[in-house]
């Protein structure tokens, strides 16, 4: 049974590679197991015998390696670790695993790894105008959708010699990411969370609705990373294809008006709550009972619907409220300005004319406000990951 947790650092052939030693030192001064996977590249700008003699193991260099364990030593190098770091990972190891390549051990490995059970985190590293291809961005999108955890290149003096962003994440960031995930605590053990997810929808006639283009994503990322952390969760969700998370107490609803009742009714039971749901904010004043027969111009009527959040931020007591801002403009003068009518703690901010955010992506770029005046900008990253961090935020504010 081993006794430590099992990193596997992966590196390409960057010059950041220099830095992957210091990041193995402190990965093993934290009280890691590291072992190293390199790329023939990589082995141009640092030695395995370098990183064996910083990690204490065996560098691994290829598939053929005769001193493998066995031949299938790319899967039982998948199967052994709790966390995979690639670090610097290059534009060209970036694509490869985008695309589902494999050509030698590390991009083999990868392929290999079960990221439910071994999460990977990414640390890019290129030249700027290289970072900012369409093509790099795109994959990083697709990569971040899947589930990879993307650590935000840093700017500064690059080895071209030119300024911009392109750095490798420095190792005591990345050592503090690790940490992060491997050292999840159960931190909302015994609390009641309450999730609202997905759109709502609001009948017109019998085949006909108003709704919007929300998926649920986000909701039921915070109600899946709600339960792991140990809480007992409420999910009020409008209507959403997506698999109901393992573990919630689930309540559908369709219409604004049957979410704010089933909110209302279960929000007494909750000590923290997370209001995701895109609710429509209006809704046909009249339900036609026959379909609306094709004609002329057709004028509707449509009346304001309950609005759930300011009704819970009005009776919220000792409840830890959050909420989110979906904008297209002035994203945080609205949220500010949310915050205060709706009496929140905490809201998350989305420009939705950024690449990577809002319905219907599988990643967020957002920013968190909180009710004291903080700021925090949080990198591309994909919703579970998102989940955790604004869940860990809450925690540490209402432990």
């Amino acid at each position: 049974m081993k006794t430590k947790k099992t990193v596997l650092l992966g590196i390409t052939g960057g010059v950041a590679a220099y830095k992957a030693a210091e990041l193995a030192r402190l990965l093993v001064k934290a009280g890691f197991d590291v072992h190293t996977v390199m790329t023939p590249a990589a082995k141009e700008f640092i030695t395995p015998l370098t990183m064996k003699a910083v990690t204490g193991n065996p560098v691994f260099e290829s598939l053929f390696d005769p001193l493998h364990r066995s031949a299938t030593a790319h899967i039982d190098l998948a199967r052994d670790p709790d966390i995979a770091v690639i670090a610097p990972a290059t534009a060209n190891a970036l694509g490869k695993l985008a695309l589902g390549m494999a050509d030698d051990l590390l991009s083999t490995v990868l392929l290999a790894i079960d990221l439910a059970t071994c999460p990977v985190l990414l640390a890019p590293s290129m030249n700027t105008t290289m970072l900012m291809n369409p093509a790099v961005q795109e994959n990083i999108r697709r990569l971040a959708a899947r589930g990879y955890g993307i650590l935000e290149p840093g700017e500064g003096l690059l080895a071209c010699q030119e300024i911009g962003k392109g750095r490798m994440a420095d190792p005591l960031e990345i050592l503090a990411r690790v940490q992060a995930i491997l050292e999840r605590k159960r931190d909302l053990e015994g609390r009641v969370v309450l999730v609202t997810a997905g759109p709502t929808r609001e009948a017109l006639d019998p085949v006909r609705f108003f709704t919007n283009y929300s998926s649920g994503k986000m909701g039921y990322a915070l109600a899946r990373a709600a339960v792991e952390r140990g809480a007992r969760v409420i999910l009020v969700s409008g209507p959403s294809e997506l698999p109901l998370p393992a573990g919630v107490e689930f309540y559908p609803v369709s219409s604004a008006q049957e979410m704010h009742r089933v909110v209302m009714d279960k929000v007494l039971e909750a000590e923290i709550v997370i209001k995701a749901a895109a609710v429509c904010d209006y809704r046909p004043e009249l339900i036609q009972e026959e379909k609306i027969k094709k004609g002329g111009d057709l004028a509707l009527k449509l009346v304001r619907n309950p609005d759930i959040l300011q009704a819970i931020g009005s009776e919220k007591g000792r409840r830890f409220l959050v909420g989110f801002a979906a904008e297209t403009e002035d994203l945080l003068e609205n949220a500010v300005q949310k915050m205060e009518k709706k009496n929140l703690d905490m809201i998350v901010a989305n420009d939705l004319k950024r690449e990577g955010a809002g319905f219907a992506a599988e990643t967020n770029l957002v920013t968190l406000l909180y009710r004291d005046g903080q700021l925090e900008e949080m990198p591309l990253m994909s919703k579970y990951d998102l989940a955790h961090c604004i869940l860990e935020r809450v925690s540490a504010r209402t432990g």
